[in-house]
């Protein structure tokens, strides 16, 4: 599946972000056993958000599936009324 420009500049994004917010812990002025603390929770937080994330698309991608079954399902009758169309003219013409 192609991912589109504007996915990939988001996900590009969110990726500097977090490596710039884990620098920022990282060389922030705080005691040893505060600063695991914080990397802890900010990872735990990061996690949640990227279950969500990926909650998220899974559903989107379940609906886009069932969207396109529809839509080909509808395309199969329209395609099995066309050819009984031309089979019941043949027979009227043949008869």
């Amino acid at each position: 599946m192609e991912r589109s420009y504007a996915t990939d500049t988001a996900s590009s994004f969110i990726l500097g972000g977090l490596v710039g917010a884990g620098l920022a812990l990282l060389f922030a002025p705080r005691a040893g056993s505060e600063l695991r603390s914080l990397i802890g929770t900010k990872v735990r937080e990061g996690a949640s958000r990227g279950r969500e994330l990926g909650e998220r698309a899974a559903q989107k991608s379940r609906t886009l599936i069932d969207d396109a079954r529809h839509g080909l399902d509808w395309q199969k009758e329209r395609l099995n009324a066309a050819v009984e169309a031309g089979r019941e003219a043949y027979h009227e013409e043949k008869s």
